[in-house]
């Protein structure tokens, strides 16, 4: 992907050299949804930061000022539909980077990659997360009862989850998206949440 930036980040594919930055905060995953991704060590972390850099779905949401990377997005494309979601180092919370970084690659994703709706699940506990979605103008859509789990209790057995589904629709997105401040808004220059490469 080419790189977008925002006035405090830049968005760009992941590199090897992530690995220390990404490490620290998927030693400990605060969110359920991330356990799978628990990195053991330094040589994981490094594997992991290789093989999110060989393509454009995991998206590393850095500092413009030092490169620091400090938490992640990702787009699966579905047709013209994307699954979204983000995971950000607890240490850079409280300071609106997630809400920053997902409206620039919504209006990427809506202004120059086609899509016509994006979706993302959230757990019911996680209201930082539901807070987001509601922020960026998704709709709950539904709630899924015992939709999934990603640990087991001490007897060994699944912890389900109920999960919510927030989504949003192109024609949603384009009559608010290019009024959000560091998003190409009345503030800020269009060129701040475009490809650097674009016209």
């Amino acid at each position: 992907m080419e790189p977008i930036e925002t006035d405090r980040l830049v968005l760009r594919n992941f590199r090897r050299s992530d690995a220390a930055d990404l490490f620290a905060y998927l030693r400990e995953p605060k969110a359920s949804c991330f356990l799978s991704l628990k990195l053991a060590d330094m040589k994981e972390a490094e594997a992991e930061a290789g093989k999110r850099s060989a393509d454009d779905e995991h998206i590393a949401v850095c500092l413009k000022g030092t490169g620091q990377l400090i938490g992640d997005l990702f787009a699966v494309p579905e047709t013209d539909t994307f699954s979204v979601g983000w995971n950000f180092n607890p240490e850079s919370g409280g300071r609106g980077y997630a809400l920053e970084a997902a409206r620039a690659l919504f209006s990427d994703l809506f202004e120059h990659k086609g899509a016509r709706r994006l979706y993302a699940y959230v757990e019911d506990h996680n209201t930082s997360s539901q807070r987001l979605c509601e922020r960026l103008g998704m709709r709950r859509e539904g709630l899924f009862v015992e939709f999934v789990s990603f640990k087991n209790d001490d007897a060994g057995n699944p912890v389900y989850e109920n999960t919510m589904q927030y989504a949003i629709l192109r024609r949603e997105w384009m009559p608010r998206g290019s009024a959000f401040p560091g998003t190409g808004g009345a503030d800020t220059p269009p060129s701040a949440v475009r490809p650097r490469n674009a016209p």
